[in-house]
């Protein structure tokens, strides 16, 4: 019984690791995901080691195919909690609603707006970019503005310049300082 605990828990503790390890990778972050990756490593080792040199049974396997599904899906609620990265809102509206747009400015967000022709009539795009920790909130922000707006939200690979890293690095310099 103890055997069968633990792989369960050590199951919850490699593909949570798993699946960050994965997420730094995509992202760019070679030294986290290179240490999530050893960590990764020791537990799968550790794991397997005890399912083998036990009773290979059915419960043993079972438990530890339970335990690999429901590390997926801590792992899945933890990537979602630490939200790394930024995404990119596309946002169409039928009116051209500066309301929108300076109070998105004003509240530190940067906005570009377009101007286009949809099927039946002029339609306006902004393109906002933010981080992926604010997308709750800045998809609230756009609703009271606009409810009827059409929204779409990726993750951009890159970007260089613009007004984001400029912004960046003004509070960077500012933390710096203080």
């Amino acid at each position: 019984m103890k055997d069968i605990l633990l792989i369960l828990v050590l199951q919850l503790l490699h593909v949570p690791t798993f699946t960050l390890r994965t997420v730094m990778l995509v992202k760019g972050k070679s030294l986290a995901a290179a240490s999530l990756g050893f960590l990764e490593a020791l537990i799968y080792v550790f794991g397997l080691s005890i399912v083998f040199s036990g009773e290979q049974n059915a419960v043993t396997m079972l438990v530890y195919a339970v335990g690999f599904a429901a590390g997926l899906f801590l792992g899945t609620l933890i990537e979602r909690k630490l939200a790394i990265g930024y995404t990119t809102f596309q946002v169409i509206t039928k009116t051209k609603n500066m309301d929108l747009v300076e109070g998105l400015r004003k509240e530190g967000y940067g906005v570009t707006l377009y101007e286009g022709e949809g099927i039946d009539s002029k339609r306006y795009k902004l393109d906002i970019l933010t981080k992926r920790n604010q997308e709750k909130d800045l998809f609230q922000k756009i609703e009271s503005y606009e409810p009827s707006a059409f929204i779409v939200v990726y993750e951009p690979k890159a970007f260089k310049g613009g007004f984001w890293l400029k912004s960046m690095k003004r509070r960077r310099k500012k933390a710096q300082t203080s």
